[in-house]
């Protein structure tokens, strides 16, 4: 069985590659460890072979593994987050990838205000208008970043973050990303305030060489790091 620390390797470079690929100018992809179900122990391994961002799906586990851990790395939180949630993982979060609804924005700057932070935040985008993934309609993302720039002062949005199908149709999965990253350069242009397009969340490990390929600078990879999981646990 290959080791977390050969795993990594060969990850750093397929994004290397893929880089090159697609003629990119930019050097940089965050490798984003997701270590939903993955033993606290496991994590530590990959940190100590040059992890620098984990993200979770559950904010629970996430503070949970930040108690042992602590802040040697950036948090992220990369599943949906219910709103009685937030209160676990505001102090402790470096990027919440999920941001989809007003009242969730609602709860985030309530929180973030008693604390005197700024939370860095994805809106996530439901690219590929599947009734299983969360997100925003493609149509009604603009308006909801206008509406989060006047009212939510503790919100940074930083990007966007979206999930393609599960499907081996490499064409399919190639239009999510390029829809996604069209997107991105849209809203960019409108230079609205308090707003950034600096982060493209989208690749996992079943293609996040294409994501890569066609804009992605956030890559979120737990299976090809860490091995199959049981998501039952």
């Amino acid at each position: 069985m290959n080791s977390i620390k050969a795993n990594l390797s060969s990850i750093r470079n397929n994004i290397k590659n893929s880089i090159q690929q697609s003629r990119r100018k930019e050097k940089d992809v965050m490798l984003l460890a997701v270590t939903k179900t993955v033993d606290v122990d496991d994590v530590q391994e990959a940190i100590n072979n040059g992890v620098t961002d984990v993200g979770e799906n559950k904010p629970q586990e996430l503070a949970r593994k930040y108690d042992i851990i602590g802040d040697k790395v950036n948090w992220h939180l990369i599943g949906s987050l219910q709103t009685n949630k937030v209160k676990y993982i505001i102090d402790k979060v470096y990027m919440i990838h999920s941001l989809d609804r007003y009242v969730l924005c609602d709860e985030i700057q309530k929180r973030a205000e008693i604390i005197d932070r700024t939370i860095n935040c994805l809106v996530q985008v439901n690219i590929s208008k599947e009734d299983s993934k969360h997100g925003l309609e493609e149509q009604d993302v603009l308006e909801f970043i206008e509406n989060v720039s006047k009212k939510y002062s503790n919100i940074k949005i930083k990007g966007l973050m979206t999930m393609a199908p599960f499907t081996e149709d490499e064409d399919v999965v190639r239009s999510v990303f390029k829809k996604l990253k069209h997107l991105s350069i849209k809203i960019d242009e409108k230079n609205i305030d308090n707003i950034s397009m600096e982060y493209i969340s989208m690749g996992m490990s079943n293609d996040y060489q294409i994501a890569i390929e066609e804009g992605s600078n956030i890559v979120r990879i737990g299976t090809s790091i860490f091995g199959e999981r049981n998501y039952n646990k």
